[in-house]
């Protein structure tokens, strides 16, 4: 079962497509929201998930007070458990905006004039490197000063290519599941 770990919505059970998504374990999402709160990145914040699944991530970030969200997942399974989530967490959490895009996340990065102060991007271990680097890439125009970039991958794979604009500052392990953290320059 998953789930959203704190915050306003709180124990709200989110919807997971019966298959193509690897949902972010709630001890994963617990350790990097304990982190990321610590340092004040989540609330009222604009956060992107790219490659969102359930949309677990974002959620997270609207529960535990994000301004606005965007799920973004190419999948139409995907983008209704992630419609259906958001409605779930919009019920707990009034005046959240969250956006449901179902497309591509290079191609949304390549057609938003949105910015953001927090992205995660959590894709399928299966995802090629090259795509991880191109979406980096693309997203890097669309990051505010500050902003913090978090990208989800299996312990085997190598650590992301980090585009000019990105540095990396932070890598934890979980089990399979390793988070990386790159900064904006302020």
């Amino acid at each position: 079962m998953t789930r959203i770990i704190a915050g306003a919505a709180g124990s709200t059970t989110l919807r997971v497509p019966k298959s193509g998504t690897r949902p972010t374990s709630d001890r994963v999402r617990e350790a990097l929201f304990s982190s990321l709160g610590a340092r004040g990145l989540v609330e009222g914040t604009s956060v992107a998930d790219l490659y969102a699944g359930t949309g677990a991530l974002g959620l997270e970030a609207a529960s535990r007070g994000a301004a606005e969200v965007v799920l973004v997942d190419r999948a139409s399974a995907a983008a209704q458990a992630c419609r259906a989530n958001a409605k779930a967490v919009q019920q707990r959490v009034p005046g959240v905006r969250v956006d449901v895009q179902p497309q591509p996340a290079l191609g949304y990065l390549r057609s938003t004039v949105r910015t953001f102060d927090l992205v995660f991007i959590d894709p399928p271990y299966d995802v090629a490197e090259q795509e991880i680097a191109a979406v980096l890439e693309a997203l890097v125009p669309r990051l505010t000063p500050g902003a913090v970039v978090v990208v989800e991958r299996s312990k085997r794979s190598p650590e992301p290519t980090w585009p000019a604009g990105l540095e990396p500052f932070s890598k934890r392990s979980y089990g399979e599941t390793v988070a990386w953290e790159a900064v904006t320059p302020s």
